[in-house]
């Protein structure tokens, strides 16, 4: 019976740390470029000792790569660009070369807007790790409004 209360008590501390980590915080801003085009700005704040995977990931077998969805009728233009610390280098969990960010990524999309959007609607994707295990992929909605 104690064996059974140890491991009953074991099984939801644990439960309850890993429901409660979260170790990357988002941030969601638009910069005005012109009258019709901004800047989605999307900032990882990762903490020490975990990684965020790029939205450039080849390959099917390793990590979900970020990603980006915008759901309003808003025309991309460009392609998305990537800045932080990044690094490219053999990565345990998948056994293969991945491109990662550590500490912070800032991911850029400009976008142009009809005259009558006030708001970003959208979701990122994403995939967490740090030397020894892997989150499951997380959905974040974010809304930014356009302004000045």
């Amino acid at each position: 019976m104690r064996v059974a209360i140890i491991f009953l008590f074991s099984f939801c501390f644990f439960s309850v740390c890993q429901a409660q980590l979260e170790p990357v915080k988002w941030t969601f801003e638009a910069e005005k470029v012109s009258d019709s085009e901004y800047d989605i700005v999307i900032t990882a704040d990762i903490d020490n000792g975990w990684s965020v995977y790029s939205q450039h990931i080849e390959e099917e077998a390793g990590p979900v790569p970020t990603s980006v969805n915008i759901f309003n009728d808003i025309e991309l233009v460009g392609k998305s660009k990537e800045a932080g610390l990044k690094q490219e280098s053999y990565d345990e969990n998948f056994g293969m070369n991945l491109v990662k960010f550590s500490r912070k990524a800032r991911f850029t999309q400009r976008v142009k807007v009809v005259a009558d959007t006030t708001m970003v609607q959208g979701q990122l994707t994403y995939m967490t790790c740090d030397s020894e295990s892997c989150l499951p992929p997380t959905d974040v909605d974010f809304s930014i409004a356009l302004g000045e």
